[in-house]
């Protein structure tokens, strides 16, 4: 009841909260183009890669860093950011967000929907994008959820609130898919008493998928071995999407991202991949990693995990807070993700828990929301840290992002300023139309289900 009474005193205020957004929105004017070139000096930079630096600039030039350091010799024309006594990072990246998908993560209809488009579901005019951007964050990976063995493919956007939703797709992103395994998918199909019911019957269905994959490439195979032969007879076998996806996770066309918290299910998972030949990218939630890290670092699997979420079900019941800096010791690359739309704007907060739990450095902690978390989705040679040639995702915070009074500034990216707090209002410079006004979509109820 509490529980309730709690979400619904939240809605009602987003909702209030997204109706006066609107009002603000359609009478906003069009932001000033912006400039080809700008200087932030004097900031605190923090880069992700080569330490902080004092008192540092940050040259950006037609979207892109073109220098950084104590000094910059960025032209005369440039534009010129006074950021003394502030901290710059860059942009924060959630590489576990469901956010402007609404009710429409799942495909409880079947175990295995590898075919399934989260771009299908994308809304760009959800205000949890808003909320967001508003937390710093630049860069988020778009997730399908957790009710089946084999969901769907994800969908990786810059957090351009505002603009249309193809301005919004992060250019050349890898694919990604995402797995669950555990409590979630035995939970909705063995409520049906159907296949899988128990961590066997989900660990069959996903051998079967392969093993049906496995064939579905052998007679592609044959196929194109009858044409380059000239065999004028030779029959195209029927295209199947659903089995396509699963061949192109087998030829490492996609980044599969697995749902799961236990340490006996990283092991079984990990073998299944090194049975059919497939790499995992990373394990989500992986709350038990610090069990087995040792284990998994070899194998180069990430993890995205919460700072210090525990106990709300069975398989999250061993969390402990020092986990994700643990795991770290161990070798494995970590990152920390929301899973929730109130969380997704809190993202540089949850890594200052990191120096608390398990005395990671400010580097570590800045790295695990911004440059691996980049790594996960695939696109940590464009984005994740301040450094020359890589997209001007950045952010401005009034003071150290890891404290808990910290705030986010002026966000840009790609070198354009889509938030600027000192705007009256709400601080969007791109939002003109009307944001949906149902109540902001993804997963808060909920903390780390997905579902």
């Amino acid at each position: 009841m509490y529980h309730a009474t709690l979400r619904n005193r939240r809605r009602q205020g987003i909702l209030a909260s997204t109706l006066a957004l609107s009002a603000i929105g359609l009478h906003a004017q069009a932001p000033p183009p912006a400039p080809t070139d700008f200087v932030i000096r004097n900031a605190t930079v923090m880069t992700a890669t080569h330490g902080t630096i004092d008192h540092g600039s940050v040259w950006v030039h037609a979207g892109k860093i073109a220098g950084v350091g104590p000094t910059v010799n960025a032209p005369s024309s440039a534009v010129v950011i006074d950021a003394s006594g502030k901290y710059l990072t860059p942009g924060i990246i959630d590489p576990h967000s469901h956010s402007a998908l609404g009710n429409d993560i799942n495909e409880a209809t079947s175990p295995v929907t590898p075919s399934m488009m989260m771009i299908d579901a994308f809304d760009n005019s959800d205000g949890a994008l808003y909320q967001a951007l508003a937390g710093g964050v630049t860069t988020e990976l778009l997730l399908h959820g957790s009710a089946n063995m084999i969901g769907g493919q994800a969908v990786v956007i810059k957090n351009k609130f505002g603009l249309s939703r193809e301005a919004m797709l992060f250019p050349n992103a890898p694919r990604s898919i995402k797995f669950a395994s555990g409590e979630n998918p035995k939970r909705v199909y063995g409520g049906r008493d159907q296949l899988p019911s128990t961590r066997m019957g989900n660990f069959e269905i996903m051998r079967q998928s392969f093993e049906d994959a496995k064939n579905y490439i052998a007679t592609q195979d044959a196929y194109q071995a009858k044409v380059v032969k000239g065999d004028k007879d030779a029959v195209a076998p029927k295209r199947d999407l659903k089995l396509e996806a699963l061949a192109d996770i087998l030829r490492g066309k996609l980044l599969v991202q697995i749902h799961c918290y236990r340490a006996d299910e990283f092991l079984t998972e990990e073998a299944i991949a090194r049975q059919y030949g497939y790499k995992i990218r990373a394990f989500h939630h992986a709350l038990e990693m610090y069990k087995v890290g040792d284990q998994i670092a070899p194998t180069g699997t990430a993890i995205a995990t919460f700072a210090d979420w525990w106990g709300y079900k069975d398989e999250a019941w061993d969390a402990i807070p020092w986990n994700a800096t643990m795991s770290m010791r161990e070798g494995v690359r970590v990152a920390l993700k929301s899973d929730s739309n109130d969380y997704i704007r809190r993202l540089n907060q949850e890594a200052g828990k990191m120096i608390h739990y398990g005395g990671a450095t400010e580097d570590e902690a800045i790295r695990m929301v911004t440059l691996n978390p980049a790594w996960i989705i695939g696109v940590d040679d464009k984005t994740g840290s301040i450094d020359t040639g890589k997209d001007a995702d950045l952010v401005i915070w009034n003071v150290d992002p890891l404290s808990t009074y910290a705030r986010a500034e002026k966000v840009y990216i790609d070198g354009d300023l889509f938030f600027d707090s000192s705007l009256p209002g709400f601080g969007t410079t791109h939002f003109h139309g009307v944001m949906h006004t149902s109540g902001f979509s993804g997963n808060d109820d909920e903390i780390g289900d997905g579902q």
